[in-house]
């Protein structure tokens, strides 16, 4: 016969929790199991800001010789539900009294949730609203951190989730992109604040394409409504892909380690602004091979189009562009984006064609108007634009786009020219 957790054992409240809690000057301990509890805070940086804007609160804990106990072994001492609910709010108790003794009226506390007791507790945590009210710790300046992970009873998070955005907290969803990571959860949970694991960067470390995949997922999350962080940056490189990737906050061991000694937190700003002048560089450098595609093809994008408005058939006025070895294709659309005639396709790219896109070849009379290189060209004539690389639809490969808009008849049309973006790929 199931038992509820309040048949078990009474919720924990503060009068329950508050003898396990020590003060040692300025700095607050607990007791659970024989171990003593500690508080160790990791900050946490706004890229665009420059500086901290909250810390990570993370439980550390110390058998009878101070010799350190592993986080995974103190959370599995619970033998119950009610007792791991225990520890729950013990932890949470702490951490909020070591930050309210900080000179530090502004940034952010995050606070990590377990989802056994997101789902299984009461969902009115009065006990949580009552630690904020004895602290005297606004609840906006929390950030309630729930793992990523599958629940039995997904309305019950749900639920939980809506306590706390009403208590007035912020919410996160922690550990995005790991294990059973989905959009789902985004949707159904709304949360403020999305973290990346870590596993994303460490793929996006040696991964151009894992790279293309955390850029991307940043902008899906953003255009949710959700801030995103990312978590786990450990070396210069990593720090320079969570700024080109375009996360609003990073953290990690590169900026700086969790920190047991709460006093000295504000003294340790992580040097960004270095970092943002380092970014800036590197992006002048990787755009410059952009424009100098835009000055190398110029010239011969220039004379085909002369060659069209003389009246030249399009593989003639395109022969000179077509026979460039990173030249894939060359095509016409009108001013309403629907391609005109067939697509030219340079003999090195029908060699290397992979049969297996076949149904995307034939474009004739395509729809061109969604494409941005095509509106950007006919809302500004006579000026040749390029994309950065994208993923080219009719053979799935990398490419660039030129495209230039001219007048032919009195009616404007589209000159565009795939370029692949990396010339030994198979286009």
């Amino acid at each position: 016969m199931s038992h509820s957790l309040t048949d078990i054992l009474p919720a924990p409240e503060l009068d329950l929790l508050s003898p396990m809690l020590t003060q040692q000057g300025e700095t607050w301990t607990a007791d659970f199991r024989g171990l003593k509890l500690r508080t160790a805070l990791q900050p946490i940086y706004s890229i665009s800001h420059k500086r901290t804007v909250g810390y990570e609160a993370l439980i550390r804990a110390f058998d009878n010789d101070n010799a350190a106990v592993l986080p995974n072994h103190l959370f599995e001492l619970p033998d119950t539900d009610a007792e791991n609910l225990l520890l729950d709010r013990l932890c949470r108790y702490l951490h909020i009294r070591n930050y309210s003794g900080i000179k530090d009226q502004l940034n952010w506390l995050f606070l990590n949730v377990s989802p056994r007791v997101v789902t299984s507790g009461s969902q009115s945590d009065s006990f949580f609203g009552a630690l904020l009210k004895k602290t005297g710790l606004p609840p906006h300046r929390i950030v309630m951190e729930i793992v990523e992970q599958p629940t039995d009873d997904a309305e019950r998070l749900k639920d939980t989730v809506a306590y706390y955005r009403k208590l007035g907290c912020l919410t996160a969803i922690d550990d995005f992109g790991a294990g059973h990571s989905n959009f789902e959860r985004i949707w159904n949970l709304s949360p403020d604040i999305v973290k990346l694991d870590r596993t994303l960067l460490t793929r996006a470390t040696d991964d151009q394409r894992a790279r293309q995949i955390l850029n991307g997922m940043v902008s899906l999350l953003h255009q949710s409504g959700c801030l995103v962080l990312l978590e786990g940056v450990e070396t210069r490189d990593q720090a320079m892909i969570a700024i080109d990737a375009g996360v609003d906050f990073v953290q990690g061991f590169y900026f700086r380690r969790p920190c047991l000694e709460l006093g000295e937190l504000p003294h340790t700003p992580a040097d960004l602004e270095e970092l943002l002048q380092e970014y800036k560089k590197r992006k002048q450098i990787t755009q410059d091979p952009t424009q100098q595609l835009v000055n190398y093809f110029n010239g011969p994008f220039r004379r085909a189009i002369e060659r069209l408005q003389d009246g030249s058939l399009m593989s003639q006025a395109c022969f000179e562009l077509l026979n460039h070895p990173a030249v894939s294709r060359c095509y016409l659309a009108d001013d309403k984006g629907i391609q005109i005639e067939d697509t030219l396709v340079s003999d090195s790219a029908i060699e290397k064609r992979d049969p297996r896109f076949r149904p995307l070849e034939n474009t004739t009379s395509a729809d061109w108007f969604r494409q941005q290189y095509l509106r950007q060209a006919l809302a500004q004539p006579e000026n040749l634009h390029v994309t950065t690389p994208y993923l080219c639809v009719t053979g799935a490969y990398m490419c660039v786009t030129l495209s230039l808009a001219y007048q032919h008849k009195g009616r404007l049309q589209v000159l565009c020219c795939d370029i692949l973006a990396n010339p030994h790929q198979t286009p």
